[in-house]
């Protein structure tokens, strides 16, 4: 099965929305490093519902009228990777978590690099807020769009 996209024009960039047709299964950054997010063979459909949702609601997101999403999100990764993006969707909206905070809430406490390799290889960025995960000191760290996007993110949230 061939995974569709659609590419979104964002304040951050334009990602590349993919789906498996049932549910989200990426967000792809403009500058996405090869391998980082495993997609098979994918075909361009900018019609496809689940897709176009998606870009109305990311419309709505940056438009500062939506601070939660309503998109079935299909995960692709190991359990201990899928646990921490769980994690990623309990983080409110202008609020941020630290990466010790997220190993201690997955029942881990001293798994914070694990916690920090698997935040850096979420497939669905924005929608499983990563960027809400900041460094124990309160900096910003590693950011698969950048650390410049991901400070227009915690901004945009009044986070930062």
């Amino acid at each position: 099965m061939r995974y569709r996209y659609k590419i979104f024009s964002s304040p951050v960039g334009e990602l590349t929305l993919v789906s498996d047709a049932a549910a989200l299964v990426a967000i792809l950054w403009e500058r996405e490093r090869p391998g980082r997010v495993p997609v098979r063979e994918m075909q361009e459909q900018n019609d496809d519902p689940l897709l176009l949702r998606a870009s109305s609601q990311l419309e709505e997101y940056f438009g500062g009228a939506r601070h939660t999403f309503d998109i079935p999100l299909n995960f692709q990764g190991t359990s201990f990777q899928k646990t921490v993006w769980q994690a990623l969707l309990d983080i409110p909206y202008g609020q941020t978590r630290t990466y010790g905070e997220i190993a201690v809430q997955i029942g881990n406490a001293k798994a914070v690099r694990a916690v920090g390799a698997a935040n850096g290889r979420n497939p669905i960025s924005i929608i499983a807020p990563c960027h809400r995960v900041i460094g124990a000191s309160g900096q910003l760290t590693g950011f698969a769009g950048g650390l410049d996007a991901k400070r227009t993110l915690l901004l945009l949230e009044d986070a930062y």
